[in-house]
């Protein structure tokens, strides 16, 4: 697997730190301090991981993070001087896998980045599987993060495919909101937790026949969602 980590930071210094303690972690590094270059860059090769400020000159950090998830499901950490709660739950409700404000240790940001690439490969093991339920109505790939409404394809966030894949991995268990931000999203930001509710509300917007009387994601009143489909065989 490539090793190749993409900076999206237009402070010179800060981004020149990061790519060598980056490097001298046996990642190859190349730094952007335009938003437009990075997705010029991503186009032609991908990164295993992207470290974006979204603060940029040219187009928000937003628009970049937005236009490298059609790119694919790599992981993005989230630079930034916003440190307010709101600011931190619009960054992960966006599907961003980590949150640093600055300013910010390098090293700790090595860390993050290793801690975040840890997670990602061990989602992909548990998603490398098939679920199909009611004779196939609805199946989720989780190796393509796909997920098909009666042979339909239905588009989801890979956030709300990770919640969804998660709960249907337990059919008939009730998971609180803190499990599935942790088995789901592996994040510790204890605030994150808040915004379920609202991802939830999106599945079931995409899967539900009625989404005021869902079949599939029930919400079990003080407690937290619970997947209601049946497994086929």
């Amino acid at each position: 697997m490539s090793r190749l980590v993409f900076i999206v930071e237009d402070d010179p210094k800060i981004a020149k730190v990061l790519k060598v303690y980056l490097e001298s972690s046996g990642y190859s590094v190349r730094a952007f301090d335009r938003g437009k270059d990075a997705i010029d860059a991503a186009g032609k090769s991908l990164p295993m991981l992207l470290l974006l400020d979204l603060m940029l000159p040219d187009i928000s950090g937003e628009e970049v993070f937005m236009k490298m998830r059609d790119f694919g499901d790599f992981p993005i950490i989230i630079l930034t001087s916003r440190a307010s709660e709101e600011e931190r739950l619009a960054g992960f409700a966006l599907g961003a896998d980590d949150y640093i404000v600055k300013p910010f240790s390098p090293r700790e940001v090595v860390y993050r980045v290793k801690a975040v690439l840890k997670r990602s490969e061990k989602a992909d093991l548990v998603m490398s599987e098939i679920l199909s339920f009611d004779n196939g109505r609805l199946v989720l790939d989780g190796r393509r993060y796909e997920l098909k409404k009666q042979g339909e394809t239905v588009h989801l966030t890979p956030t709300e495919f990770k919640l969804l894949f998660t709960l249907a991995s337990h059919p008939g268990m009730t998971l609180s909101r803190q499990a599935l931000v942790e088995e789901a999203l592996g994040y510790q930001f204890e605030g994150y937790e808040r915004s379920i509710d609202a991802h939830v509300r999106h599945i079931r917007q995409k899967i539900e026949d009625d989404p005021s009387e869902p079949r599939f994601v029930l919400t079990i009143y003080g407690v937290g969602y619970l997947f209601s489909g049946n497994p086929d065989d």
